[in-house]
């Protein structure tokens, strides 16, 4: 979403134009001519260049663990485990040589490391900004693990993380966060604080992990009096060096540090991470393509660098495959999307419309045709009971007034009505009778029965949406917004609407789901206790909404 008068400069940084320029048109919206100009326009070598000089970490006089530890994405057999070298974590270099680095891990079964599991030597490169990606397999599914790095003398902070249950195992239950959009300008991060003492097996981050807005030298809403932010952050990212910087500033913060030192995540992006609003290589100021792509490659890469992402999600220029598949043995099937990459232009110039023709146009899709087929197939191939889609904007509908022919949002599902069309569809024929969709995006808790046919209340419920609040997005926000009795007018369908930032838990075991609203009073301010806004159950076999 857009800040209210947010100015969003007319042209790319000079860096991009001439990198578009050097190549051109035809060659750039190639994948390899993509990947050049991305080299062209940034100075950087192949992956993991082996002629690079490798740093002696003893060397290092600073703690290279700034940024904290991350896992991700977790497996039945395999845990991701992740840092990023950066002793100087606001310089461009990061305080390190263009030099690689030995980096030792350690895998254990208890947070005191004494019953190591596993233990090796991971490279950060410098073409991947000092990133460490480990990949530890052959571990025993449904199992709580602890890891740590080493460089020289330095030592992280240890991480808690786990394997999946296995495939076939008939889990009893699973409790998961999901958490969406945090701009740090907007305020602290005290929800991540909370979550990071919350018991959960897994955080789902459903977009806006990052902005792209200028954070000036106070920290925005923040308004910092003990320090002071370097000017590199007071504009907005364009270039790889900008992302990377900001990943930096983001990741600095102890709220997040600690939430991911806490519990895996399982992250896919939205549109904040490169630019707002864009839609697949369209920009919010309709650049040329062959500009954008070069943005969006610069961003895709610094996204993969610092997150616990598994190497098939390694972008290739401005491509990247986000959306894939987890399972949490037969209790439940988690289809990640990506709606950004693929979807067509918005419609009606992007924004509040009635839907008309052009966005009910069949042809337009927000999930690409590929990424639709591969989510109904995967339906059809599940043997999970609850089948759970994490992904980025509103996919009930939601009108915006009370007319007869109301204004939606032309940036979300409701402005591909067709998309959404084809995916209950889907959901239909492959018999899926335990939906729950999760969204992020609109930085407020709303909580939707997914219905077959939204302008008829009495039409069968297919299923559930959770949407999680954002964690600073909106600064502090209300518990009623000024269109809350519209909303819940207009919308029959919509059970639960509360502005307040935080997160959300859901609770699934094999007779029900359990949704808890958790939010905190501000975040311009740090310090505010966590509450339990609203409590929400839906049965197995009989979705709907109900006050737990």
């Amino acid at each position: 979403m857009t800040p209210a008068g947010h100015q969003h400069p007319s042209q790319h940084a000079p860096e991009l134009r001439a990198a578009a320029r050097h190549l051109g048109r035809r060659r750039f919206l190639t994948v390899t001519g993509a990947a050049a100009a991305l080299a062209f326009a940034v100075n950087l070598p192949g992956a993991g260049v082996a002629g690079a000089a490798e740093f002696d970490a003893a060397k290092l006089t600073d703690d290279p663990f700034t940024l904290g530890v991350a896992s991700g994405d977790p497996l039945p057999d395999s845990v991701l485990l992740w840092t990023r070298l950066a002793p100087a974590p606001y310089q461009a270099d990061g305080g390190l040589p263009p030099e690689r680095v030995a980096v030792r891990w350690e895998l254990a079964h208890d947070a005191g490391f004494r019953r190591i599991v596993r233990r090796g030597t991971a490279t950060a490169h410098p073409e991947f900004d000092h990133a460490v990606h480990v990949e530890v397999g052959h571990l025993a599914p449904g199992r709580v693990f602890y890891y740590r790095f080493r460089a020289g003398g330095w030592v992280s902070e240890a991480g808690r993380t786990r394997t999946a249950p296995a495939t076939r195992d008939r889990v009893a239950d699973l409790r998961f966060a999901a958490v969406s959009c945090q701009a740090y300008h907007d305020g602290y991060f005290t929800p991540y604080g909370h979550l990071a003492e919350d018991d959960v097996d897994v955080v789902f981050h459903l977009g806006d992990y990052l902005y792209e807005y200028a954070v000036n030298s106070a920290g925005g809403a923040r308004k910092y009096t003990d320090r002071v932010l370097p000017d590199v952050f007071n504009h907005e990212t364009t270039t790889l060096e900008d992302y990377r910087l900001r990943y930096a500033l983001y990741k600095s913060d102890p709220d997040l540090r600690a939430a991911h030192a806490a519990h895996p995540f399982v992250v896919t992006w939205d549109d904040h991470e490169t630019e707002n609003n864009y839609a697949g290589d369209i920009d919010e100021n309709e650049s040329p393509p062959e500009e954008f792509l070069l943005r969006r490659a610069a961003a895709y890469r610094a996204y993969w660098e610092n997150q616990p992402l598994r190497r098939p999600q390694l972008p290739d220029g401005p491509d990247a495959r986000m959306y894939r598949r987890l399972g949490w043995g037969r209790l439940a099937q988690f289809d990640i999307l990506d709606t950004r990459q693929y979807r067509s232009n918005q419609a009606y110039g992007d924004g509040a419309h009635v839907p008309g023709p052009e966005s009910d146009d069949p042809a337009r899709t927000i999930t690409g045709a590929t990424q639709e087929r591969w989510l109904i197939d995967g339906w059809r191939d599940s043997r999970a009971l609850w089948n759970v889609v994490p992904q980025q904007v509103t996919f009930s509908q939601r009108k915006l007034d009370l007319n007869a022919a109301a204004k939606v949002s032309m940036d979300a599902w409701d402005g591909y009505r067709a998309s959404r069309e084809r995916v209950l569809a889907g959901a239909k024929s492959a018999g899926v009778e335990n939906l729950m969709v999760l969204t992020g995006d609109v930085h407020v808790g709303y909580a939707f029965d997914i219905k077959d046919d939204f302008d008829d209340p009495s039409s069968a419920t297919l299923g559930t949406e959770i949407v999680a609040t954002s964690v600073s997005s909106g600064k502090d926000g209300a518990e009623k917004p000024a269109n809350w009795n519209t909303y819940m007018t207009a919308n029959p369908h919509l059970k639960f609407y509360n502005g307040r930032r935080g997160y959300v838990t859901v609770e699934l075991d094999r007779e029900a789901a359990r949704a808890d609203f958790k939010t905190v009073s501000a975040v311009t301010t740090q310090g505010a206790p966590l509450t339990t806004a609203a409590s929400f159950v839906t049965e197995v076999g009989e979705q709907g909404l109900k006050p737990a």
